[in-house]
Formats: C-alpha cells, sequence, structure tokens
C-alpha cells in the first residue's frame, strides 16, 4: 500500500469530520422507527452527565417528544457532583422526564460480603446495577433501553458485559468519540459537557483516558485507519504511530473481542 501521497502520511489525511445535519437525522429517524414498531413505544435512558449519555438523550427527545423519555440518574456515593448538575442541565434543556436512583446500597450489599474487592469489581458492580435499575423502568415506564455507547469504546473493549453494554438500541455505536463530540456540538448539547473530560464516574477522579493511558484524538485516528482502511500495523507505524501505541491498542481491540459478539452456543448436532 502506498504510504506516502504529495509528501504526506496517511495520519495527516485522516479525517473523522461526519455531516453532522445528515447523520443527526440519520439517527433520529433510527430512533423512532425502532422503538415506534415495538410493543415499548418510550426510551428509558442513563443519564450520567456525560458527553455520550447527553447526545442519545438529545436525539431521543427529539426523535420521540420529551415526554416519551425518562432519563435516570442512578449515583454512587462517591459519585461527582458535577455529572449531577451537568445531567440536570440536559433534563431541564430538553423537558424530558426525570428520576434519580441512588444505587450506593445495591452495590455495598454486595461488597459487605467482598470487603477486598478492587476497583474493576466495584465498577463493574456499579455498571451493572445501573442496567438492572433501567431495565426496571423499562418495565415501569414502557420504554425500550436506550444506549450510549460509542465506537470507539466498543472496539476497545472499554465497557461491563451487562453493564453499560446492555441495551435495546444504540444510536451511538458507528460514530468514534470524536464524531459524538461533533454531533454534541450540532444539537446544541451544553459546551460544559462537550468539553470536560470524558469519565465513566465509577470511582473518584476516575477518567476513561486516564485508565485508557491514551486520548480518543489519538485513538480514534489509529482505529480508523486499523478498522475503516484495513491498515497492518506496520502501515500504521509508517503513518507516523508510535509502535508500542499501535500495539497497546490492536491488542486491546483482540483480548475483548468476546465483548462485541453475542455468547457462542455450542453446536452438537444430531
Amino acid at each position: 500500500m502506498q504510504i506516502d501521497s504529495g509528501g504526506k502520511g496517511p495520519r495527516d489525511m485522516i479525517d473523522l469530520s461526519i455531516n453532522s445535519e445528515k447523520v443527526r437525522k440519520s439517527l433520529i429517524d433510527f430512533i423512532y422507527t425502532y422503538i415506534t414498531s415495538s410493543s415499548y413505544p418510550r426510551a428509558v435512558l442513563g443519564l450520567s452527565g456525560g458527553l455520550d449519555s447527553a447526545v442519545s438523550c438529545y436525539l431521543a427527545a427529539e426523535a420521540l417528544g420529551p415526554q416519551n423519555v425518562l432519563a435516570v440518574r442512578m449515583p454512587y456515593k462517591t459519585s461527582s457532583r458535577d455529572s449531577l448538575e451537568h445531567a440536570q442541565l440536559v433534563i431541564d434543556a430538553l423537558g424530558v422526564q426525570a428520576l434519580d436512583v441512588d444505587i450506593s446500597g445495591m452495590v455495598d450489599a454486595l461488597f459487605d460480603q467482598f470487603a477486598d474487592a478492587n476497583q474493576l469489581r466495584r465498577g463493574n458492580a456499579m455498571a451493572r446495577a445501573r442496567m438492572i435499575v433501567l431495565y426496571d423502568q423499562s418495565e415501569a415506564f414502557r420504554g425500550l433501553v436506550l444506549g450510549s455507547s460509542n465506537k470507539s469504546e466498543i472496539l476497545l473493549g472499554y465497557t461491563t458485559i451487562f453493564g453499560d453494554s446492555a441495551y435495546a438500541l444504540n444510536p451511538l455505536g458507528d460514530l468514534y468519540k470524536t464524531q459524538v463530540r461533533q454531533l454534541a456540538r450540532a444539537l446544541g448539547v451544553p459546551e460544559v459537557i462537550i468539553a470536560k473530560p470524558p469519565s465513566a464516574d465509577l470511582w473518584e477522579n476516575q477518567t476513561d483516558e486516564g485508565e485508557l493511558g491514551f486520548t480518543y484524538a489519538e485513538v480514534d485516528q489509529l482505529l480508523y485507519l486499523l478498522v475503516e482502511k484495513d491498515f497492518t500495523l506496520e502501515e500504521c507505524e509508517a503513518a507516523g504511530f508510535d509502535s508500542n501505541f499501535v500495539w497497546d491498542v490492536v491488542q486491546r481491540m483482540r483480548a475483548n473481542q468476546f465483548k462485541r459478539f453475542p455468547s457462542p452456543v455450542a453446536k452438537v448436532g444430531k
């Protein structure tokens, strides 16, 4: 493959820009068509105060009307106060229905029995407790659970099985994180939400990029070459990416492949 063109390597020419209005209309149509054709004609989502859930909420409110969207805030006792306040900005701007459910008691009841559990185990339990709440409210509100995992997280496996990766439909799964940010500006998401460091808010001062060890701006470019352009590792390095960074990302994708597919079922034949 030709790596250089006119003195510019592929990394210089990576374009992750989207036609925000076209994407907006497509995703609104997707939400409206899927949900209104089901027996649960409304939407329920977890609203964390972060970028992805805010974008999903804006799309759902436009697709279904705010009265048909339930945004659920589910703080743990260590959750950032900013997260609650930023989620409230979205609720106030859109006029969607809202509910607060504190998950501290649910999670603590489990780890009262496992006091030695590390942060990862506790974070996974928080994510799954939140999904229990959402699916309970799905029945109570008669609404499908709307996801908000972006393509970057899905490819890297930066999700919790039966936690934030559990949903009935996901409008953001084919958009890289940097593209979600572009769409957020077109939708009018408050700038304070767009600009803040991404965080799952699973423990104090936790950020996605701090845990991953790289920024979404960096990894989205690499993922684009690997996934959309079928670049080899060597071609990514020739495009200007550090070999250790490329290898780390590829290893993450391989190691977490099981998260991206339905559970395999053994076939025993006749």
